[in-house]
Formats: structure tokens, sequence, C-alpha cells
């Protein structure tokens, strides 16, 4: 008496072209706001509240403008 074993193969997820292009513009949004933190914040989200707070943040220092674009560009 044979016995046969089945694998199921699971196919493992496609990124779709939609996804691999968002995920490159937010690397680039990434770069641009590591350069200019307000630039980044602009690409994301416009000329709304968080552009200019951003702005504001980036006049006060460097770091708090870099970690609240990145931050904006993350949660989106």
């Amino acid at each position: 008496m044979s016995t046969q074993y089945s694998q199921h193969v699971q196919p493992h997820p496609h990124h779709t072209p939609q996804q691999s292009s968002s995920t490159f513009m937010d690397v680039i949004r990434i770069i641009l706001a590591i350069i200019l933190p307000p630039v980044g914040v602009l690409m994301q989200v416009g000329l709304g509240m968080h552009f200019w707070l951003n702005i504001v943040l980036t006049l006060c220092g460097y770091i708090p403008g870099l970690v609240h674009a990145v931050w904006v560009i993350a949660k989106k």
C-alpha cells in the first residue's frame, strides 16, 4: 500500500505595478525629505496644513522638520 503525499504550494504574493510604483515614489519622497523636508511633504500632501507646519518645524531645526516629513510620508 503506497501513500501519496501532496504538497500544497501557495502562490507568492505578487506586487502589482501600482504598488511598486507607489513604493518607488515613497522612496523618492523620503530621499527628498532628507535633503529638504518640506519638499517631501509637499509631494505627499500638497499645500496643506502639514506642509506649512513642516516649514515651521524645519525653520526651528532640521531634525524636527525631518521627523515630521518622514512621519507624513510613512502614514499615507
